[in-house]
């Protein structure tokens, strides 16, 4: 198994669950560690938020013993704010203070943070230099191939990553005026890893362990970054390291698997956020976890009502069979 060491830190293998806001919380991850994930992302952080104490962002910064290692990710445009805010946080048990300049959503960028950040080279150099003095663990950056196609940097943009003392660089081939739309561009993925000498980490359009190998040949890139494939689909990473280790094909998920990870996820997410905000953020990932399948609108609109996790546990008894 091909394994990645990122600074001072080496992981298991080189498939990382990528950040998503509103998904990568920790019951998500924690399924996904069991999978086999080599390393776990976590949900966007604002400094802001921890400056300013906001309610949830606690919530946010929440690490399991079990889930290690993690990647703490920070947005935000202010260095000071950034560098004392990571300060702040340092001796919680991350391995990865991440800095996201990649995040395409209007609010953000037009607060000049997530992939605005990549108009801004001098910016981007101040902000990593100053969180890698500020803190000891190794800090890493998320970029996008470029903010618009008038704006196609992200080889500029990561040797400036590498200069300011950056660990690795995770590349999403999409602009940010793309969103997730499109086909990812390999091809900058390719021409980044040329560029530096740090780790670079390869995401976009990574579905299976085929398009995991054809991205690797491609771009040579050290480590592969898998987000929306994740999502219903914590198994895509047993699956990529099984298909490495022996060229195991994955298996379709029988009907019982399925409705025990779907459950289990439940209970996690009760766990760990209670009865009422458990069951409802349930719904979007059983829509996940559905997808495609017979009959997954009928069951999306009834999983809607489903208010307990009684109720669910029969929905699912019922339906997934």
């Amino acid at each position: 198994m091909r394994t990645l060491t990122i600074g001072n830190v080496k992981l298991e293998n080189s498939y990382i669950l990528g950040p998503m806001a509103g998904v990568t919380d920790l019951p998500f991850r924690l399924l996904c560690k069991e999978q086999g994930a080599g390393l776990l992302c976590m949900e966007m952080v604002s400094a802001k938020g921890i400056l300013y104490h906001n309610r949830n962002t606690e919530s946010l910064l929440t690490i399991h013993p079990e889930e290690q290692p993690v990647s703490l990710q920070l947005f935000g445009s202010d260095p000071k704010i950034l560098s004392e805010m990571a300060k702040q946080i340092e001796e919680r048990p991350f391995a990865f203070l991440d800095i996201n300049m990649g995040c395409p959503v209007p609010k953000v960028v037009k607060n000049g943070e997530g992939s605005a950040l990549m108009k801004e080279p001098k910016l981007v150099y101040e902000i990593v230099n100053a969180l890698v003095k500020a803190i000891k663990k190794p800090v890493t950056v998320k970029i996008r191939k470029g903010f618009d196609d008038s704006c196609i940097n992200a080889v500029e943009i990561a040797k400036i990553i590498e200069e300011a003392g950056a660990s690795a660089v995770a590349v999403h081939g999409r602009t940010r005026e793309q969103y997730y739309s499109g086909k990812a561009d390999w091809e900058i993925i390719r021409q980044v890893k040329e560029a530096v000498h740090i780790p670079v980490i390869g995401n976009g359009d990574v579905t299976s362990p085929e398009t995991a190998k054809a991205m690797r040949e491609q771009t040579g890139c050290d480590g592969v970054m898998i987000a929306r494939a994740a999502q219903g689909n914590p198994w895509i990473f047993s699956d990529l390291c099984a298909y490495e280790e022996n060229g195991a094909y994955p298996k379709k998920r029988s009907a019982e698997e399925l409705r025990n990870m779907m459950l289990r996820h439940a209970r996690l997410q009760i766990e760990w956020k209670g009865d009422y905000i458990g069951i409802r953020e349930m719904r979007k990932h059983v829509a996940w976890y559905t997808k495609g399948m017979e009959g997954s609108a009928k069951l999306r609109e009834e999983i809607n009502k489903v208010e307990s996790y009684g109720q669910l546990e029969e929905l699912l008894q019922e339906r997934i069979v």
